[in-house]
């Protein structure tokens, strides 16, 4: 027993190009059967291209793209088993929920009481219950994404499944690949992360992986909030000028008196600027010899009037060295 689940995708050495423009420039990864699997990346990194890519809707430059072992490259959309939910939901605005959730069933020529029958349960599997004869401007943004979703897992029908996009991919056992440039949807729903960069995979793994150990600065910066130290900073610190990161909510603020424990990272600055946000406070502290840090902390006890007092005080900066993580050159 063990072992990795089957490959549901693989991008074999994959490029788009678009004159000078490498939207995608020699992409190799796979995702696994039943896998969430999310592209995270700004705006122009090659996400949604390498999505387009895998539905049919655009062609590599060069490179393969494997459907469950099956080389599809070059093959049109309707020949692939892959459903596409665009962010826009691309709904037939002339169409009913009805007939917008059953349309792939219709192009495949399902019986029209089966078409009808598999409708209700999925509208049942989003929480739409009867409103099939609805047109899309009839509903909500959210109502409009539902339907878009109902209407691409209508072809792999599930029954008595009530919940919400995540628990519904994992109840119905299907692969998910989902785009987006918001770090903490990804974090929040994906089994594994694929974090693009200029065309180009900067870092693959679990949510955990990629925040607590980010392989370069890029990712650092992108998935959360990060602190990047270098130079004298990093040399006074840690005794060596290469780049580092630590994530805000590890690092203590502490009396300038206090002493830190053995072996912790320890610096003194100055509060230069407090944002309360209820649940916990975002700190800026103004280090000595220059560079900012940004350190988070829960309000478990301070109220609102005691933490906006820290403005302007001088405080020590305290965290374990585990919390330090080296990172490459990546930009």
């Amino acid at each position: 027993m063990g072992g990795s689940p089957p490959l549901a995708v693989r991008f074999d050495h994959v490029s788009r190009h678009f004159g000078d423009v490498k939207a995608v420039d020699d992409l190799s990864l796979d995702i696994f059967d039943g896998e969430f699997f999310t592209f995270l990346g700004p705006s122009g990194s090659g996400k949604t291209t390498c999505l387009r890519l895998l539905a049919g809707f655009d062609q590599p430059t060069s490179g393969r793209i494997l459907l469950h072992g099956r080389d599809v490259t070059g093959q049109p959309p309707f020949e692939r088993e892959v459903n596409t939910v665009f962010q826009d939901y691309a709904l037939f605005p002339h169409m009913s929920v009805g007939d917008n959730i059953a349309y792939g069933l219709m192009i495949r020529k399902v019986e029209k009481g089966e078409r009808r029958k598999r409708v209700a349960e999925m509208l049942d599997l989003v929480r739409m219950p009867g409103l099939e004869q609805r047109t899309p401007a009839q509903l909500s943004g959210g109502q409009r994404q539902r339907v878009a979703l109902a209407r691409a897992l209508i072809l792999r029908p599930r029954q008595q499944m009530q919940v919400e996009l995540k628990a519904i991919q994992e109840k119905v056992g299907i692969t998910f690949l989902y785009v987006t440039h918001d770090q903490e949807e990804a974090l929040t729903m994906s089994d594994r992360i694929a974090v693009f960069n200029n065309g180009r995979v900067e870092q693959i793994g679990s949510p955990p992986e990629l925040y607590e150990s980010p392989g370069s600065r890029f990712v650092a910066d992108f998935v959360g909030v990060s602190n990047l130290i270098s130079g004298p900073i990093a040399e006074r610190i840690r005794g060596s000028a290469e780049v580092f990161s630590v994530r805000p909510e590890k690092i203590q603020i502490r009396e300038t008196d206090s002493i830190a424990p053995d072996g912790y990272c320890s610096i003194e600055g100055r509060v230069k600027e407090v944002i309360y946000l209820g649940m916990h406070t975002r700190y800026v502290v103004e280090l000595d010899g220059g560079g900012d840090l940004t350190v988070v902390e829960q309000n478990r006890e301070a109220t609102s009037m005691e933490v906006l007092a820290a403005r302007g005080r001088k405080v020590r900066l305290v965290w374990h060295p585990t919390h330090n993580r080296r990172l490459g050159t990546a930009e």
